[in-house]
């Protein structure tokens, strides 16, 4: 359902294009009930990004990452952020650019991946729109040490998780990166759910 109908833009301002573009559009929208109600928000636009977890079905484990996040610092995190690989499109295919990111990050090179959803990640003032994707690995996979790349900031290690384990360390906050979590979660539903009691 379209409702760019009930949308009327009036101002766009550019107030950084540094690293990313932060803008503030003044705008009316129809309310439900037919008014027109003036308001004002602040955009940051940073681009489309893809994520992906890789697992091994046989050993029942995942990939994951730990680097260090500014903004999670700056907000009482204090410790490297455990992540799935991710990166922003810069105008590539979703699929496309996760497994070069992928590489990248772990040293993985995946065979077979799978977009399983897409999600906006902070909607009220961020446009990223996330691919989310999961592939199968195996340790035989691994083609490099990964670790990002340098003169981008990056300073990446890998970790190597049992599914129970990742799925424990959300409870007790070592996990709290958002697309991570949705993508444990999403494991531990449709692709290794927990063996029944019977079979333990």
């Amino acid at each position: 359902m379209s409702i760019a109908h009930r949308i009327r833009i009036e101002d766009v301002t550019t107030l950084s294009d540094d690293w990313y573009t932060l803008k503030k559009t003044t705008f009316s929208f129809q309310r439900s009930d037919g008014s027109w109600q003036r308001q004002s928000r602040e955009t940051y636009d940073r681009g489309n990004g893809a994520t992906i977890l890789l697992y091994d079905p046989r050993r029942r484990t995942v990939v994951l990452t730990r680097q260090f996040r500014y903004p999670a610092f700056v907000n009482g995190h204090d410790d490297l952020l455990i992540e799935t690989p991710a990166g922003l499109l810069d105008d590539a295919e979703p699929e496309a650019r996760i497994r070069a990111e992928v590489e990248e990050e772990t040293g993985f090179r995946v065979r077979e991946v799978r977009q399983v959803f897409d999600a906006f990640m902070s909607p009220g003032s961020v446009t990223e729109r996330l691919h989310f994707f999961v592939g199968e690995y195996r340790p035989g996979d691994r083609q490099s040490a990964g670790g990002g790349i340098a003169s981008e900031g990056e300073d990446i290690a890998v970790m190597e998780l049992g599914i129970a384990e990742a799925l424990a360390m959300i409870g007790s906050g070592a996990i709290r990166d958002g697309k991570t979590i949705m993508l444990l979660q999403y494991a531990a539903l449709h692709l290794l759910p927990a063996a029944p009691p019977s079979a333990r």
